[in-house]
C-alpha cells in the first residue's frame, strides 16, 4: 500500500498549521537545545502536517503558494524552534530545483514523494575547497546512462530526516554542476551526526559521505543552469533564512518580555515596583520591537518582490527581488542577534542562570546568521545605490 497522500493547504490553513505547530514545538525547544535532543517526533509531525508539500505545483496537485505565504510559515515556526524550522530550508529550496530544473518524469515521480510527505534533505557545502561555491564532489560515468557518486559533504541540514538527499556535484570530472537525488538509504550512502555547533543545535547539520553511490540519467537534474538567465532561485533561498532570524528575534523578545513581567526586580534608582514599569527598561523594549518590526517589515517586502518577479521574470524583476531580499537578509541577522543579545541587559542577572538557557536565542541567532554574510548584503545593496549596478546570479542572492 502506497503512503497517503498529504493534505493540500491553502494559505489560511498552512499559517493555521504553522502557528499551532510553533506553540507545540515551543514548548520543548529550551530543552532539546540543552540535551542536544534531535526532533524526530516533531520533525514527523511537521511532515504530517502537509506544510512541507505546500510549494508543488498544482499540476501537480499542490498548493503552489506564494512565497509570501511560505516565509510566513518559516517566521512562525523559527518563533517556535528555529532549528526545526531551519530542518526543512532545504526541503523547499529542492523542491524549487526541481521546478526550474526537472524534465517531466523527474518531477512527476518526486513531486508525488512529497505530496505523501516525504523529505528532501541536502548535501551541498564541502570542507576544504576554496569557497562555499567550490565542490569536488563528482558522478562518473559508469556505462550507458549510469554514474557513481562520490565525495564528502558537511552541512547537511536536514540529511539525518530526509528520505531523499539531493546531492551537489560535477557531473564528470570538473564538469557542469549537477543534483543527483539519491535515496537516504541507497547503499554507498552515509550520514554522519557530528554537528556539533554553540547554536542551532539540534538541526543535525553534520556530515555525509558518498562512496561509489550508484546514479542514473533518471536521478540528475541540471543546476548551472539555474543562473544562466533571470533566476528568483537564490532569493528564495534567502528570504527564507530571513524568515528564520526574523523569527528568532521575535521569540528572544517575547520570553525576554515574559521574564521582565514575572522575574525580574526593578531597579532601585527607577522608583517603581515593577521591572516592567522601569522607563530604562521600557525604552529598551521599545527599541529592540522597533528594529524588529522593521526587520518583519523588509522580510514580508523581500518575499513579495520574488512572487511578483516569478510572475514576470526579467533581468530587473530579478535584481529588484534579490537586492529587496539582501536588505531582509542583512536586517533581520542584525536584529536577531542585537534582540538575542539585548534581552540579558533588559532581564537582569538572574535571567543569565544557566538552568534558564535564555542564551539559545543569541546562539542560534550567532550560528544562523553565519550561513551567508551579511556583509555581502550590504555591498550589493552599495553597488546598486552607487552606480545602479546589478547584484550577481548566484544561490546567496
Amino acid at each position: 500500500m502506497s503512503d497517503p497522500v498529504c493534505t493540500v493547504l491553502d494559505a489560511a490553513a498552512a499559517l493555521g498549521a504553522a502557528s499551532g505547530l510553533a506553540g507545540e514545538f515551543a514548548a520543548g525547544a529550551a530543552e532539546r537545545d540543552a540535551r542536544r535532543t534531535l526532533p524526530y517526533a516533531e520533525v514527523d509531525r511537521l511532515a504530517a502536517s502537509g506544510l512541507l508539500a505546500i510549494t508543488v505545483p498544482q499540476e501537480h496537485g499542490g498548493a503552489d503558494l506564494p512565497t509570501s505565504v511560505v516565509a510566513e510559515v518559516f517566521r512562525r515556526l523559527a518563533a517556535g524552534d528555529p532549528n526545526i524550522a531551519q530542518i526543512p530550508h532545504s526541503h523547499f529550496v529542492y523542491v524549487n530545483q526541481l521546478r526550474l530544473q526537472g524534465d517531466g518524469a523527474q518531477q512527476r515521480r518526486l513531486f508525488a514523494e512529497v505530496l505523501r510527505g516525504k523529505r528532501f534533505g541536502n548535501a551541498q557545502t564541502e570542507f576544504g575547497t576554496k569557497h562555499v561555491r567550490d565542490h569536488r564532489t563528482a558522478l562518473t560515468p559508469d556505462g550507458e546512462g549510469r554514474w557513481r557518486l562520490n565525495g564528502t559533504k558537511f552541512y547537511c541540514t536536514g540529511a539525518l530526516f530526509a528520505d531523499w538527499i539531493p546531492v551537489l556535484a560535477h557531473l564528470g570530472i570538473d564538469g557542469p554542476m549537477h543534483v543527483a537525488w539519491v535515496r537516504r538509504d541507497a547503499q554507498g550512502v552515509e550520514v554522519v551526526d557530528d554537528w556539533d555547533g554553540i547554536g542551532q543545535r539540534t538541526t543535525a547539520s553534520g556530515t555525509m559521505r558518498l562512496q561509489n553511490v550508484a546514479v542514473t540519467d533518471e536521478w540528475i537534474t541540471p543546476y548551472a543552469a539555474t543562473f544562466e538567465g533571470p533566476q528568483t532561485y537564490g532569493a528564495f533561498a534567502q528570504v527564507l533564512h530571513a524568515a528564520i532570524d526574523a523569527g528568532i528575534g521575535r521569540a528572544a523578545l517575547e520570553e525576554a518580555a515574559e521574564f521582565v513581567r514575572t522575574k525580574s526586580r526593578p531597579y532601585p534608582d527607577a522608583g517603581v515596583e515593577r521591572a516592567a514599569d522601569d522607563p530604562l527598561t521600557v525604552r529598551a523594549f521599545g527599541e529592540m520591537e522597533l528594529a524588529l518590526r522593521g526587520a518583519e517589515a523588509l522580510l514580508k517586502e523581500a518575499a513579495s518582490a520574488v512572487d511578483e518577479a516569478n510572475a514576470d521574470l526579467t533581468e530587473e524583476s530579478a535584481a529588484r527581488a534579490s537586492l529587496a531580499v539582501a536588505a531582509a537578509r542583512a536586517a533581520t541577522a542584525k536584529a536577531a542577534v542585537d534582540t538575542a543579545s539585548r534581552v540579558f541587559e533588559v532581564a537582569g542577572t538572574r535571567s543569565a542562570l544557566a538552568g534558564l538557557n535564555l542564551d539559545r536565542h543569541w546562539r542560534n541567532a550567532r550560528v544562523h546568521t553565519l550561513h551567508d554574510p551579511a556583509a555581502w548584503k550590504v555591498q550589493h545593496l552599495g553597488r546598486w545605490a552607487l552606480d545602479g549596478a546589478p547584484p550577481p546570479r548566484h544561490g546567496q542572492l
